[in-house]
Formats: structure tokens, sequence, C-alpha cells
């Protein structure tokens, strides 16, 4: 244990194979400064990272991060390499360095679970979220372990979970040209390839294995897949349930888009509803809602963690860092 951290408990935490779930490290000296709290992490990134590793997400809580340009030092401290926004949904702003707001679609909606930007090949292996401006009420980040959402999944539903190992998904998603924040699928396609250029958006598009289809309004029609929606985590040997399926099926909907639409198999074949709607029961039931406390910093390792966010009454302020 690092001497100035020390790992505490919230009544939220659940306990897997005896492991806490997120840990939560707290400061073991009353006040300390910021630039000791980054040092502290650079010093020991060995015992952070392992904690990582271990819990699969890392609460710290009581630190004095108090501001965006706070947050972005706490980031860089960890010396993770910082993943550009390119081909996710949701509507975002730039803030400061490597941070940006998190989803920013409107507060009565619920973002369904999802590990971060699974339905493109090249997504963050850590994300970070920070509490600038506490909910009123509810609007927590909640948080499950992907390889028991699989294990359940595959003993209640085996020829369906057999199915999406052998065939995938594929994604469907209709985006306007400009972003719109009523959505949480809003961002359009100039700011999801970062152009105005039609044929550098479908050069970006093409990079990311996705095919783009203009639509007579000026939006277009993005196809991503088949991808897998099993993935094998490598460094904790177990499968995961890496995919955006009832994110999809359940949250892409606005006007642009119909969510049974959204996902499906991989040879094109519907997902039966009641197998979508029973893997979100799971979520539900396994996952961990921690209160969000201003200056609260959360690590997720978004290999082992799928993640989702609850409605609130503002005020509510989260920013946001993708690490490769």
């Amino acid at each position: 244990m690092a001497e100035s951290l020390v790992e505490t408990r919230v009544p939220q935490q659940k306990l897997y194979e005896s492991k806490p779930f997120p840990a939560v490290i707290s400061p073991s000296l009353p006040a300390p400064s910021l630039p000791l709290f980054t040092q502290t992490i650079t010093t020991h990134k060995p015992y952070l990272d392992s904690l990582l590793h271990r819990s699969g997400a890392v609460l710290f809580r009581g630190f004095p991060v108090s501001s965006a340009s706070d947050f972005n030092d706490v980031v860089e401290a960890f010396g993770f390499d910082e993943l550009p926004y390119v081909g996710g949904a949701a509507p975002r702003t730039s803030v400061v360095g490597r941070v940006f707001t998190a989803n920013e679609s409107p507060p009565d909606q619920k973002i369904p679970f999802h590990h971060e930007m699974a339905q493109v090949p090249e997504f963050p292996s850590k994300l970070f979220f920070y509490c600038e401006v506490e909910p009123n009420s509810g609007g927590e980040t909640p948080i499950v372990l992907s390889h028991v959402v699989y294990e359940r999944m595959k003993e209640k539903h085996p020829e369906f979970v057999q199915r999406l190992e052998e065939h995938g998904l594929v994604y469907v998603r209709v985006l306007g040209e400009d972003d719109d924040p009523s959505s949480p699928i809003g961002r359009g396609w100039k700011s999801t390839f970062l152009t105005h250029d039609k044929s550098v958006a479908e050069e970006r598009a093409d990079k990311l294995g996705m095919k783009l289809e203009w639509t007579e309004e000026g939006g277009a029609k993005t196809i991503m897949g088949p991808i897998p929606a099993i993935k094998f985590d490598k460094s904790r040997n177990r499968k995961v349930w890496f995919n955006s399926m009832v994110a999809a099926y359940t949250g892409w909907d606005d006007k642009r888009n119909d969510p049974r639409k959204a996902a499906t198999f991989g040879d094109g074949e519907p997902l039966p509803e009641d197998i979508v709607h029973d893997c979100l029961r799971i979520l539900e039931e396994e996952c961990v809602a921690v209160p969000w406390q201003r200056g609260d910093v959360l690590l997720i390792d978004n290999w082992a963690v799928l993640h989702s966010r609850r409605p609130f009454v503002p005020p509510r302020r989260v920013l946001a860092s993708l690490c490769k």
C-alpha cells in the first residue's frame, strides 16, 4: 500500500472473488495538495496499475481535484497515451488538454450500459471520469464487470451467446450533418470524423472499418461490422461481454434512428427482443452505482467494465478523458 494512499470502503461496493468493486482510494493524510497527489500517482503507478487490474475500476475520493485543469494534471500523471475521440457517438465538447465533457445528452435521459467505443475497432483501454459539479440527485455512472455479464448470459441463454460468438454484431446509425444535443447519439458526421469534407469522412470511416452512405438530408448512415460481440481479455484470461448491443437496441433512439434496427446479428438477422431485455436486467442486477461527490475521479479499465449514466436533476458536470 502506498503510504499516502489508503483503500477505503463505500456502502455501494460489491465483492467479487473477495475483491471489492470498485476499489476506493482516499488520502491517508488530511488535505493533501494536488501536486502531492499527482506525484504520489507517478511514484506508485505499479501499485495503482495492479489495483486497477485486480478490481477493474478505481474511485479516487477526497483528493483536491477542483477544476478541469486539475483533472487534466491527474490524467497526465498516470502517463497513459491519449486516444482521440474519433468514431464515437456521444455529443461532447473539448474542455482543456485531454479533457472533454462526458455525453452531453439531456438530463432526463438514461445512457445505457456500454464499453466505451465498443462499436469501433480502436477503442480506449482505459477511461477517466471526474465530477466537477455533483448532481442534485441521480446522475450516477453505474459500472458492471463484463466477464460476470458474459458468464450469466452464457448460463441463461447459451444458444444466443453461441450465435453472438459465431456471427458478431452489425451496428447501424444515421448521423445528422451537425451535432444534435437533444439526442444521446447526436454526434453529427462532421464532428464524428473531425472534417467538413465528405471524401475525408469516407476515408476515415473506411479506416475504422465502417461503411458510409450519404442521406438526402445531408446526413450519413454508418454501418459497422460484423464485429465481435465477445472478446477475450488476455491479461485476465477470460471472456468479456464487449459490445454495445443493449445500448444500441434500447438507447440509439432519436428522430433519425430506430433502436431495434441499430444492432443485428452479423448475418443481418434481428436480435430477439426478450433476450436483449434480459441482458439489460442482468446488467442492472450486477451493477454498482456510487453517487458522485465533487472532486471524485473514477478510473475504469474498459476491457473489464461497462458503464452507463442514470438520469439526474441538474446541475451536474462530469468530465472524461480516454486513453489508448
